[in-house]
């Protein structure tokens, strides 16, 4: 590595997330603000939160069933082969 055009590199910068939670991580800056993390995300809380607007979260559930229930009733079809 070139000398002097690095940044500082922090292997301890803290993150601090709009819900509380604190960790640390490597960073080029000291001190990170962000608004979702590990401990708050619903992928991994496992907790769906939906804001409905005007019906289109019961709309998308309805399309998605539909859908299920469509490649459920079709059945593969056999390869024809050329004569």
């Amino acid at each position: 590595m070139k000398k002097d055009i690095h940044p500082t590199y922090y292997p301890k910068a803290k993150a601090i997330c709009a819900c509380g939670n604190v960790f640390e991580t490597g960073s080029t800056i000291p001190e990170i603000r962000v608004e979702i993390c590990s401990a708050c995300h619903p992928f991994y809380t496992g907790k769906e939160k939906l804001i409905d607007t005007a019906g289109r979260v019961e709309r998308f559930k309805k399309l998605q069933s539909k859908k299920k229930e469509s490649s459920v009733l079709k059945t593969p079809k056999g390869k024809k082969g050329k004569k």
